[in-house]
């Protein structure tokens, strides 16, 4: 019977491979956590009378912000390693998601309200009954920093009590 060779990857040139060693460091060395389970962690610290509504809601919009910024700042690497790499793209490509999997992101999950930046607010609005909570918080926190319309986000924190 045949024995198959695994392909040899072509060699990786010196600097995109000290690029990527410089990304794997900055992936390694970050904490990936969701939006929800920060908003279930400051919720729990006003429950528990730890801190005020207000306090928590600019706390989370700080790390939200500060997170928003790291991940802006690796992806932009990610697209010049990408721009750079050539032929190696791919095996770029190949590199993150092994990282992102071994630190447990999860990518391509769906938004709760599918088409969502093209709804108006009234059509966003009849979309909120069935989603639990966090998913209401996911919504919230996506409408906070693009459209920020009034109507949606008075509806979503009306179901959320």
């Amino acid at each position: 019977m045949p024995q198959h060779k695994k392909p040899v990857a072509p060699p990786v040139p010196e600097e995109l491979a000290a690029s990527l060693g410089a990304l794997r460091e900055r992936l390694v060395s970050s904490v990936t956590i969701t939006s929800d389970r920060l908003q279930e962690a400051v919720d729990d610290a006003v429950r528990r009378g730890r801190m005020t509504r207000k306090d928590a809601e600019e706390l989370l919009g700080t790390l939200l912000a500060a997170g928003r910024a790291q991940t802006e700042s690796i992806l932009a690497d990610v697209e010049h390693l990408l721009g750079r790499g050539g032929g190696t793209g791919e095996a770029v490509l190949r590199t993150v998601e092994k990282a992102r999997r071994k630190v447990g992101v999860s990518v391509g999950s769906s938004f709760p309200i599918e088409g969502y930046d093209a709804l108006t607010a009234p059509q966003v609005t009849a979309r909120l009954g069935d989603l639990t909570p966090a998913q209401l918080r996911k919504v919230r926190d996506h409408e906070r920093g693009n459209k920020a319309r009034k109507s949606v986000l008075g509806a979503i924190d009306q179901r959320l009590g």
